[in-house]
């Protein structure tokens, strides 16, 4: 059986399903595990990200966390691209990636907000919209060295080049959800910036 000849909305279910398994697997916590250090989710924002990682003063830890979280949502796309599967369903994998992060079953649901992974999977979808949304991220934490400010600007950003640069499709509508839930994610973060009580990057 081709696989490629499978109904559409089948194989994006299985996709996803899948997608969201490899999400799921929370690399702060077994990245902190490996160096023996705390549970990111016990210090700092409780985050189990790269930024919180950072905070434990481990900068090998911290990028390694944050390799790990992207190529978790780069690589299921990719491999659905190159596989020739349909728009839906890379736009599916892509999602299921992300709500793993967020909500990862192996590790009691309690997941991240997702920056890393859904930069992955952005770049998955075309280098140049992953680029660009990457290129709004490291401008704004470089002039405001706000991890969470910077994260809103690109999950705003995302959509807008989304569709102007490719248009409405189910990538796009896949790239609005992962910003919205993204965005959501920031909820407290967003309170901290407008009260000024917002921890900068590398601050502990």
């Amino acid at each position: 059986m081709n696989i490629t000849t499978t109904d559409p909305r089948l194989l994006a279910a299985l996709g996803a399903m899948i997608a969201y398994f490899i999400g799921s697997l929370s690399f702060a916590i077994i990245v902190s595990r490996l160096f023996k250090l705390s549970d990111p989710r016990s210090y700092g924002s409780g985050n189990p990200g790269a930024t919180n990682v950072l905070r434990s003063g481990n900068k090998a830890a911290a990028i390694l966390t944050l390799l790990m979280d992207a190529l978790k949502g780069y690589i299921p796309v990719m491999v659905a691209q190159h596989m020739g599967l349909n728009s839906l369903t890379v736009a599916a994998i892509g999602l299921g990636a992300f709500i793993g992060h967020l909500w990862p079953i192996f590790f009691k649901f309690e997941g991240g907000k997702g920056v890393a992974t859904a930069a992955g999977v952005l770049l998955g979808f075309a280098p140049a919209l992953g680029g660009l949304v990457l290129l709004t991220w490291l401008t704004m934490a470089v002039v405001f060295r706000y991890s969470s400010l910077a994260a809103l600007t690109a999950a705003l950003a995302a959509p807008v080049i989304q569709v102007f640069g490719w248009g409405m499709n189910p990538l796009t509508i896949s790239t609005i959800v992962m910003s919205l839930l993204l965005i959501w994610r920031h909820e407290a973060n967003i309170r901290k910036l407008i009260a000024g009580q917002e921890s900068k990057l590398g601050q502990k």
